[in-house]
């Protein structure tokens, strides 16, 4: 179901439906460095799944924000990179962490002097165990061993 306010421009609604979508401001921003292979987006975002990831790169490929090339090989690989619809979240990202400046400070001034309950809550990675990402992540060899 698609959420519409009438007071709000549809070209704002169009940007924030996409920004609303779990991962997908990250990954754009982490496009941002530049063309990434699927791995390499996938270390620089820890806590997302392979197939979460994925997913996501496909809307955003489909919503002209991201375009996927296959390189020749040997080996094929194949890379993402922003399109220039893509780049345009630059500015848009820097806007966001200026008002994430903003939030941090009035939370701690919400929270008083000695930094009260709401400067003492983790962040959303300290709140969550490792998911199956970070198993991802590690190498073969430093997995647990299971049984005797």
């Amino acid at each position: 179901m698609k959420h519409s306010c009438q007071h709000l421009c549809d070209r704002f609604q169009t940007a924030m439906s996409v920004l609303a979508k779990p991962w997908n401001g990250l990954i754009i921003a982490t496009l941002e460095e530049g063309a990434l292979r699927f791995g390499e987006i996938g270390e620089r975002l820890d806590a997302i799944s392979d197939r979460m990831l994925s997913s996501r790169l496909k809307e955003l490929e489909a919503l002209g924000l991201v375009e996927r090339r296959v390189l020749p090989g040997p080996p094929v690989r194949v890379e993402y990179e922003l399109t220039a619809a893509g780049r345009g979240f630059g500015e848009v990202a820097q806007a966001i962490s200026r008002w994430g400046e903003l939030l941090a400070e009035s939370a701690t001034r919400a929270g008083g002097a000695k930094g009260g309950p709401r400067a003492a809550r983790p962040g959303p990675r300290a709140a969550r165990p490792p998911g199956p990402a970070a198993k991802r992540a590690r190498p073969r060899a430093a997995q647990p061993r299971k049984g005797p």
